[in-house]
């Protein structure tokens, strides 16, 4: 989930920040001091998770949650419980209260994917739409061969061809049906429908050798139908 994080303490942000990097699940699109700031990133793109102060100057996180035009996921964050009741009168997603520990967090998390799975259907996703090389293309999900990480990039190689986009590879992994796509290396993700050997660990599609990490072997290797 492409998520923002929004929060007028800078400890509380770097506290947040530091949860979201260590979160496969999430991919970070911005961290903003006040909602004004947020509102200049929300009308450039969608995001899917947003982390939300209660209380900030100027315009408060319920003024900011008035104002959406789109409904992501919202996860409150505030020193005083007693924002508690209001808060979900706003249909948020969940609500944290400072000081924040990581195994709340990753409760609130979960919960927000449970949602967001729910609301989209992601295990049953077919096509995905990405913008390459100043065109919004239609790729169907059954065509992948597999992405490769190219620094602030990703490439997406298809059965017809490939596509170069502006990505993370943790970003573009959390739109993928996870039964389907499997990371093997930090930068590789498979099809899993596309593999015809393995070999001295590396994974062969299509005559392409690609290198499975040590990192990532154990929870591949647990994934294959083996005999």
């Amino acid at each position: 989930m492409d998520c923002l994080i929004i929060d007028d303490e800078e400890m509380s942000r770097n506290i947040v920040k530091h949860f979201v990097e260590q979160t496969d699940a999430l991919n970070l699109v911005g961290v903003c001091s006040n909602a004004i700031e947020a509102g200049n990133i929300l009308s450039k793109g969608k995001v899917d998770l947003i982390f939300l102060d209660v209380e900030m100057p100027e315009m408060s996180g319920y003024d900011l949650i008035q104002s959406l035009s789109t409904s992501p996921e919202i996860i409150l964050i505030t020193a005083k419980k007693d924002h508690a009741a209001e808060a979900f009168d706003y249909d948020v997603t969940d609500y944290l209260v400072k000081p924040i520990t990581y195994p709340r967090f990753l409760k609130a998390i979960n919960k927000a994917l449970k949602k967001n799975k729910e609301a989209f259907g992601n295990n049953d996703l077919k096509d995905l739409y990405v913008r390459s090389d100043a065109k919004i293309v239609k790729i169907n999900l059954a065509d992948v061969l597999y992405i490769e990480a190219l620094a602030d990039y990703i490439m997406i190689i298809t059965s017809t061809g490939k596509h170069i986009v502006h990505s993370t590879m943790k970003g573009f992994q959390s739109r993928l049906p996870e039964e389907k796509f499997a990371r093997v290396h930090r930068s590789y993700i498979v099809n899993l429908d596309k593999i015809e050997t393995i070999e001295n660990l590396n994974v062969v599609i299509q005559k392409k050798y690609i290198p499975i990490g040590a990192f990532y072997k154990e929870s591949f290797m647990k994934r294959l139908n083996m005999l």
